[in-house]
């Protein structure tokens, strides 16, 4: 992989960053499966939090989620005696990778799920393969080429055009204000979820780089910690004044599966592709986190899709297709053959 000269982060190419042994890097099937894997989870937690954020409040739903994910991987954070020493440079891509990726993504996600939908969500979520190609361009000097600009006019088009269709404003759910705060809720919910995409997608670039010196369980574990530290002190604001004897057991079940896949296996599954895995070539399983959102919102939470939505939907997807498609493939594509 190569690096920026200014040192802000990590450049997305084929190379990887140093070689490893082999028993360490998985196949390109087993790869595959753990970035496919990894984006559906992502995908059902982001529908299935709109519940846990109707009872618990967000940043003590935060709290909580890294308080249990510290639980479940303090195994995870020795040091194995392979691994080097953390440099600063890497204790601050670690910070960075959680403060993106795990603190403001949450907070982003559950806030603007909780006032929209989650197949608004879904949706929205589509643009995190253009949303890198952006990053890339801005931060790293890369060149773009035509059919990825192509790819993120039409993310932002299938995302105009899903914010404006009537069949939105219908699928709100507890949420009892006045219209023009209805309104405006909604599209802070749009900017919201638009702020998780760009943590996604710098979660994507860092996670990538990470890789190159830390395994699988470590990068997991130390974001996560992070993560706990930086929720804490909100976390314990509104945990005083919280009645837990309110929450049902339902809820509780399902805050430990959202806990669970959010911290631990989602990152563990999508670190251990990155491993054999071009993050360029590892944002194309990105698609599989919009159609899992979308597909928990239908049929679990009972949203539905008017036929103006599947349409913004389809071209949000053909964002994701466009701006990942290998290169080779897509001169191919463009030249016929």
């Amino acid at each position: 992989m190569a690096e920026d000269t200014s040192g802000m982060m990590p450049a997305v190419c084929d190379r990887p960053i140093m070689t490893r042994p082999a028993s360490t890097t998985p196949s390109l099937p087993i790869a595959y499966a753990c970035l496919a894997l990894s984006m559906s989870l992502v995908g059902s937690y982001v529908a299935l939090s709109k519940p846990l954020a109707a009872v618990l409040p967000v940043f003590l739903l935060a709290w909580l989620r890294f308080g249990i994910g510290t639980v479940a991987m303090l195994h995870w954070l020795r040091k194995p005696a392979e691994e080097p020493a953390l440099s600063p440079r890497t204790r601050g891509l670690l910070f960075l990778e959680s403060l993106l990726g795990n603190f403001l993504f949450t907070v982003c996600m559950i806030y603007g799920v909780s006032l929209t939908s989650a197949v608004t969500a879904g949706v929205i979520m589509a643009g995190i393969p253009a949303a890198v190609a952006l990053m890339s361009w801005a931060f790293l000097r890369e060149r773009i080429a035509p059919r990825t600009w192509f790819a993120v006019a039409l993310a932002v088009a299938g995302i105009a055009l899903y914010s404006l269709s009537k069949g939105e404003h219908s699928a709100q759910s507890g949420i009892a204000l006045e219209p023009e705060n209805t309104q405006n809720s909604i599209w802070l919910g749009y900017l919201l979820l638009l702020g998780a995409v760009v943590c996604e997608a710098a979660y994507s670039v860092i996670g990538k780089k990470l890789t190159g010196t830390l395994g699988p369980r470590r990068i997991t574990s130390l974001i996560n910690l992070w993560g706990f530290a930086l929720s804490t002190p909100l976390g314990l604001y509104y945990a005083w004044q919280f009645d837990f004897a309110s929450v049902g057991p339902g809820i509780w079940l399902l805050l430990l599966f959202y806990a669970l896949a959010a911290c631990m296996w989602t990152v563990w599954l999508w670190m251990t592709g990155l491993r054999a895995v071009p993050a360029a070539q590892g944002g194309v399983f990105t698609v599989f986190l919009p159609l899992s959102a979308t597909l928990v919102g239908v049929v679990v939470l009972g949203e539905r899709l008017s036929s103006l939505q599947w349409l913004a939907f389809g071209i949000a997807l053909a964002s994701v297709v466009l701006a990942t498609l290998p290169s080779r493939l897509a001169r191919r594509v463009g030249s016929g053959q």
